[in-house]
């Protein structure tokens, strides 16, 4: 992984950098993230929402409620409509980056799975995950867990 972390929307119109090391990824089984996705989940990589910056193009901002009943603020390009980043309005130290529109995606591992009862049955759920039914309460293990998996990277 190296910093800054660059990517950018699917035409090209709208492109960030995150100048920091990711808080945690993980991946997100939520029916939101199955829509948003077309697909069976979604997965993210927590950010210090200070560390995004767009160096390219202004997104269009666009809110909704999420299945945990929190309101999420969605960046999303206008042209193509790609959303590459969420915005937790319960938490305003953070930013939730989707790794698909990174440039760079050989360094993803995810240590942890959210919103498992809406996993759809044929997704295996790894023994070594952290494993949340719905939304944690905090996202604290989920840190813990990249944190420590970042560790034994760096020990090689």
């Amino acid at each position: 992984m190296k910093i800054p972390l660059t990517g950018g929307c699917q035409c090209g119109a709208l492109r960030y950098e995150i100048h920091a090391e990711p808080l945690s990824v993980y991946v997100c089984h939520c029916t939101e993230c199955q829509r948003q996705s077309a697909s069976a989940f979604s997965m993210s990589v927590m950010v210090p929402r200070s560390a995004l910056d767009y160096i390219k193009g202004t997104p269009r901002r666009w809110e909704r409620v999420a299945d945990s009943g929190r309101i999420i603020a969605g960046d999303m390009c206008e042209t193509c409509g790609v959303r590459p980043v969420n915005h937790p309005l319960a938490n305003d130290k953070v930013s939730i980056l989707k790794p698909g529109t990174l440039d760079d995606t050989s360094w993803l591992h995810p240590v942890g799975h959210i919103w498992t009862r809406s996993a759809q049955p044929w997704v295996p759920l790894p023994d070594d995950a952290v494993i949340h039914e719905g939304h944690p309460a905090d996202m604290n293990a989920l840190i813990a867990a990249w944190s420590a998996y970042r560790e034994t990277m760096r020990a090689g």
